[in-house]
């Protein structure tokens, strides 16, 4: 798979792209500063420029399968997510991209939710406090619920520095009982909605997997998915 990877430099993306090397696929990399990239693996082909610079997007894009973003919150862009939303939607149809993967938020709220109490307290809190930033991620949202594209914007609660666990509960439309989720496991199902078709025009959520959740008694955590 051919991926155009977007917020490579982060610390989600980083592993984003470790992941996607060591999965055998060739990986374009945009990066705002492209010397922080130099450890990676010579096979990555880094293009240097913002997400919201047309020019350097359409350098990226070319030749790809498929978008990755895995952009987090930037000081002084609190509308990155859906500035950079509207130059994809304008250049992945010229370049014959038809698969988008970000990394959106759990207190997103999408139509078809069911949220429990907690999550429903959260999201307003994270929504009312977390300033323009966060309400950015749903106008995200909505410009590609609009569009023509196959695409799916994973929605994960509080993210950890942790070390992976392998384990991940994710559904299109129920929060799972976690309240946070590695970045490592968050970077490996990122990859795995791309390659595997995942969630097609949908937000799923994804947190870290707790094995005592009857629900998911005898089923593979990575592959558990019930729209």
């Amino acid at each position: 798979m051919r991926i155009a990877l977007l917020g490579a430099t982060g610390r989600t993306g980083r592993l984003v792209l470790a992941a996607a090397v060591h999965g055998g696929h060739q990986v374009s990399a945009l990066a705002r500063t492209p010397d922080t990239l130099t450890d990676v693996a010579s096979e990555v082909r880094v293009v240097p420029g913002s997400s919201t610079d047309r020019d350097a997007v359409h350098r990226v894009l070319d030749g790809a399968d498929v978008v990755i973003s895995a952009l987090g919150p930037t000081s002084g862009q609190a509308d990155l997510h859906s500035r950079t939303a509207a130059v994809l939607l304008e250049a992945m149809p010229l370049h014959g991209v038809p698969r988008f993967v970000g990394v959106s938020g759990a207190g997103v709220d999408v139509p078809g939710d069911r949220k429990g109490p907690r999550d429903r307290l959260v999201s307003a809190l994270i929504q009312r406090l977390g300033g323009e930033a966060v309400r950015d991620k749903p106008r995200e949202h909505q410009m590609f619920a609009a569009s023509d594209l196959e695409w799916t914007l994973v929605r994960p609660p509080r993210l950890t520095d942790t070390p992976p666990t392998g384990l991940v509960e994710h559904h299109a439309h129920v929060p799972g009982g976690a309240t946070s989720v590695s970045r490592h496991d968050l970077a490996t199902f990122v990859l795995d909605v791309a390659e595997q078709g995942l969630y097609p025009q949908l937000a799923p959520f994804v947190s870290r997997g707790l094995p005592s959740r009857p629900i998911l008694a005898g089923r593979p955590w990575s592959r558990w998915r019930q729209p």
